[in-house]
C-alpha cells in the first residue's frame, strides 16, 4: 500500500508551506501532520515526505530520531511518556517508571499485548516546577505519584 496524505491532510500540508520561506523550514510541522495522519513515522512515511518536500530522507530520519515526540513505531492507544530529566528524577520519576513497568508488564519502547498502552522515557517535558511529570497522549499530569497514576490508568481502562 502506497503511503499518501489524505486530501484533507494534503491541504493542511499546503497551508503549512504558505507559512515558511522554503519547504525544508516546514519539516517539523509536516512531521507532526504526518504523525497525526499515519499514527507514527515509518520508513515509508519518511520516504514519502522526502519526495513530497524534496528533502533527503536522511535529513528526515535525523530529525525524527532527534525529537522524542515523533514515534518511529506504532504505539498504544494511550502513549505514556515519563520524564527522566534531573528535576523529575529527584522528585520520583524512577519510582513512577518502575510502577508503570510493573503494572503494565512492559518496558520502555514496548506496547501492552492488548495495544492499549505504550511506554517511553523522555527527556524534559518542560514542567520542572511540577515534577515528576507524565504525559499521556497530549495531556500532562504533574506532581505524579503511583496512587495518582493508578487512578488515571483506571479511568482510561
Amino acid at each position: 500500500m502506497k503511503v499518501e496524505f489524505s486530501e484533507e491532510a494534503l491541504q493542511q500540508y499546503k497551508d503549512i508551506l504558505q507559512r515558511y520561506p522554503e519547504k525544508r523550514a516546514a519539516l517539523l510541522p509536516t512531521l507532526h501532520l504526518a504523525q497525526q495522519e499515519f499514527g507514527w513515522i515509518s520508513r515509508e512515511v519518511m520516504q514519502y515526505l522526502s519526495e513530497l518536500m524534496d528533502i533527503p530522507v536522511t535529513v528526515i530520519l535525523d530529525t525524527v530520531s532527534f525529537y522524542t515526540m515523533f514515534k518511529t513505531k506504532p504505539s498504544g492507544k494511550y502513549h505514556i511518556q515519563v520524564c527522566s530529566t534531573l528535576s523529575c528524577a529527584l522528585r520520583g520519576s524512577r519510582e513512577i517508571y518502575e510502577h508503570l513497568t510493573s503494572k503494565l508488564g512492559i518496558q520502555a519502547g514496548e506496547v501492552t499485548p492488548d495495544g492499549k498502552f505504550s511506554l517511553v522515557k523522555v527527556e524534559c517535558l518542560g514542567s520542572c516546577g511540577t515534577a515528576p511529570v507524565v504525559q499521556i497522549n497530549d495531556d500532562y499530569y504533574e506532581g505524579m505519584t503511583p496512587e495518582k497514576l493508578d487512578k488515571i490508568l483506571d479511568e482510561l481502562e
